[in-house]
């Protein structure tokens, strides 16, 4: 097995090549030895019906963060074999972040693992000294 192939740098402009990625707005934020971050701002256009970001859109999240974990391992050209994913609850937030962490890897494949979450907007502090205690 081999080192890190792409620099962060050079992994953010593989996504920044991919339309659909353009499309959503996603960054890589994070690319180190076994461990990946990419992060999507939640815009209303990524919302499904009842407010919550689509699960197309955290199935995506998923995959390319596994997709490029797997890189630091495998080298680029790696992509996705499969993936099952479990919808814990609806996804609310401002911030979409999909961390994915290699947990095994041969010449060939690596298994890897993924979660996906939000991160609530920031309220003002106003807001916070408003609210009765």
């Amino acid at each position: 097995m081999t080192e890190v192939h792409y620099t962060l740098e050079a992994a953010q402009e593989a996504l920044a090549s991919q339309p659909f990625s353009q499309l959503v707005g996603a960054r890589l934020t994070t690319y180190t030895e076994s461990y990946v971050e990419l992060t999507i701002d939640v815009t209303e256009h990524l919302h499904q019906q009842h407010g919550s970001v689509h699960g197309g859109v955290l199935a995506y999240a998923a995959d390319n963060a596994l997709a490029f974990a797997a890189t630091t391992k495998l080298g680029k050209g790696t992509v996705t074999a499969g993936l099952s994913i479990n919808f814990l609850r609806p996804a609310r937030g401002s911030l979409l972040v999909a961390r994915a962490i290699v947990l095994h890897a041969t010449g060939r494949q690596a298994v890897c693992r993924c979660e996906v979450y939000t991160i609530p907007p920031l309220r003002h502090w106003a807001d916070r000294r408003s609210r009765p205690r």
